[in-house]
């Protein structure tokens, strides 16, 4: 063994290397948005609960991610595991019912993927400030019935980071801590062909999905476990071209809402082979990088069919079909073997899942 080797193996000892645990004992999550679709990470959400295996530490999420990421925090808070179950479940039922409001209400308003419904013509002839002048959105009603975001300012056992889309510059902006409302949710579901942009602080933003779906490096730099778990919801492959204008709009929307995702995942790759060096011994952020250990569950691979799904679907028979494909997709990853692969190892087989 060389000195660099021996230097090595000393710092890994010394400040922690992935132990392999299964299931980990306390993980970070990476919560997609994807519109109803977002049903499946209920599911996941609601089988890691009920398990009762592992705690969690920072949880990012983007429009229906965030949603989620916030009623998880908020019923740990009230009660923990069970309150959370209970809070995620009656949401989306909730959210099933308000769907009846139609296209001014919570479909127009929740979902990418809406440009395949007959309202894209309609919102491609106005905009929502045309046709919904007063800014009505049944999703805000909603949203501050069912979080208290006061107790998650103080109470919160989980750190929160919510991504949304600045207009002006087209960055994404990841609210965190006591910055995170009703509106800076909101802001990151916020879909431009069908609401307002939502203004907080005089900066305008739209969806999140555009910039950070959903945010990986800042959860990486803000979580303190070596595991993360990616719930990715949104089709990446697609079986076919599309032709039809629907077929089009709908990929078009699935393309956009990942390439953020890759892109970060890319630049995480990146990162991690630098952390090899010995320099990367040396730094914090090199031995963070080092024990990594990055999982996914992915919606796509146990959901035939998602791909030409409708993410505005609201149907509550369609959306408790999503949540038991999550609850059966994260009991196979509860289940899985010993997981002591680490980045950027990992990183390859992850990445080759996305890859068309």
């Amino acid at each position: 063994m060389n000195l660099f080797d021996a230097l090595g193996q000393t710092l890994e000892t010394a400040f922690g290397r992935h132990n392999g645990a299964w299931p980990p004992p306390r993980l970070s999550l990476a919560l997609q948005g994807g519109g109803s679709f977002g049903a499946f990470t209920w599911g996941v959400l609601d089988r890691l609960l009920e398990s009762g295996e592992m705690d969690f530490d920072t949880v990012s999420g983007t429009s229906a991610g965030a949603f989620n990421a916030v009623l998880l925090a908020d019923g740990l808070a009230a009660g923990g595991r069970d309150a959370a179950r209970e809070k995620l479940a009656r949401f989306w039922e909730r959210l099933s019912r308000t769907a009846a409001f139609g296209p001014f209400g919570v479909t127009a308003h929740f979902a990418p993927g809406g440009a395949a419904g007959t309202f894209s013509l309609f919102t491609r002839l106005l905009s929502p400030y045309q046709y919904n002048p007063l800014d009505v959105n049944p999703l805000r009603v909603l949203l501050n019935e069912e979080v208290d975001f006061e107790r998650l300012k103080f109470a919160s056992p989980v750190e929160l980071l919510v991504a949304a889309t600045r207009v002006a510059d087209g960055r994404a902006h990841v609210f965190r801590g006591s910055e995170i409302n009703a509106e800076a949710v909101l802001a990151s579901a916020c879909l431009p062909l069908y609401h307002h942009a939502v203004t907080i602080d005089e900066v305008a933003y739209w969806d999140g999905g555009y910039s950070a779906n959903p945010p990986l490096l800042d959860l990486v730099s803000a979580s303190a476990v070596a595991d993360l778990l990616i719930v990715r919801i949104t089709p990446l492959l697609s079986a076919e071209t599309p032709t039809s204008a629907r077929e089009i709009l709908r990929r078009l929307d699935q393309i956009t809402f990942n390439a953020s995702l890759q892109a970060e995942l890319e630049t995480l790759e990146r990162r991690i082979g630098r952390s090899q060096h010995l320099s990367g011994l040396l730094s914090s952020e090199g031995r963070k990088l080092r024990r990594l250990a990055i999982h996914q569950i992915a919606a796509e691979e146990t959901f035939d069919g998602l791909a030409e799904a409708n993410a505005t679907n609201l149907d509550w028979t369609f959306l408790k079909t999503l949540r038991d494909h999550g609850r059966a997709a994260a009991a196979t990853w509860l289940a899985g073997a010993r997981s002591d692969q680490v980045l950027p190892q990992s990183v390859a087989p992850l990445k080759a899942s996305f890859a068309p």
